[in-house]
């Protein structure tokens, strides 16, 4: 028996076998969950993410395009699982953007009006979005939904190169706690969380200045004195996507080895 046996949702976010939403999938498909795909429909995004889903060892995957900043493709997408399968438990928000040019040590001061909203929109809202459409696809009646989404502690503390992203998740996890708040309440019983994990070379986090740096000082400082795993976040996200969270919704679960509780 697997924690998500006849549990079906849609994950965001793979990029390739290094995005924490490869991870998130592996271990959901370990604990007997069907999970649904998307890709950005841009360059060689969807042979990409097929490379990676297929890697699980999940074939002829449902997957679609999506641009989560547009919210014709996002109706598409949630339009599409209610005519295959009618219901999902769960959602999966991995997805982050800001300009890498802006991502630099000493740039956060010059960061341009569009270079902060488009942060803010791909980041932060596209949670809201998915939310609002998730929302009619999973009933109380059948126990409800789960949420969640990916966040670093760039967005409580300041991380010199991170920038206008520490803002834009900032912003996910305060639209986090907003939608637990409301999700929970007459009788629609979805819960929504936030996994804030350590540094990852992801396609996204490669193009944060002082990545390496930033991983190497987690290294140093964590309680564990280590970096945490890919497996490590996807294992938690099994928890808060499945039944033995019950009773848990508005949280930021860190996942990077006790990195944040230190103070010097």
């Amino acid at each position: 028996m697997g924690l998500m046996d006849g549990k079906r949702g849609i994950i965001f976010g793979i990029a390739n076998e290094r995005s924490y939403a490869y991870f998130i999938a592996q271990s959901l498909r370990q604990h007997g969950a069907q999970s649904l795909f998307t890709y950005l429909p841009l360059g060689k995004m969807e042979m990409r993410v097929r490379k990676a889903v297929e890697g699980l060892g999940i074939e002829n995957p449902w997957m679609m395009p999506c641009d989560a900043n547009s919210d014709e493709s996002l109706d598409a997408v949630f339009d599409k699982i209610k005519s295959d399968f009618g219901a999902i438990d769960y959602v999966v928000h991995s997805i982050a953007f800001a300009n890498k040019d802006f991502l630099k040590l000493d740039t956060f001061h010059t960061t341009p009006r569009d270079v902060y909203l488009s942060a803010i929109d791909t980041s932060a809202y596209t949670l809201l979005a998915m939310a609002q459409r998730a929302l009619p696809l999973m009933p109380a009646s059948g126990g409800g939904g789960s949420i969640v989404c990916l966040s670093y502690y760039g967005g409580e503390r300041v991380t010199p190169g991170y920038n206008v992203m520490g803002v834009a998740k900032a912003a996910l996890e305060q639209t986090t706690r907003y939608l637990a708040y409301e999700l929970g309440d007459k009788g629609r019983n979805v819960r929504v969380n936030c996994i804030s994990a350590g540094p990852f070379k992801t396609l996204a986090g490669a193009g944060v200045g002082g990545m390496d740096d930033m991983i190497a000082h987690q290294e140093r400082k964590s309680s564990l004195k280590r970096a945490n795993t890919g497996e490590e976040v996807g294992d938690t996200a099994v928890y808060l996507l499945s039944n033995l969270s019950s009773g848990v919704t508005g949280e930021t679960i860190h996942v990077e080895c006790g990195f944040s509780i230190v103070g010097i």
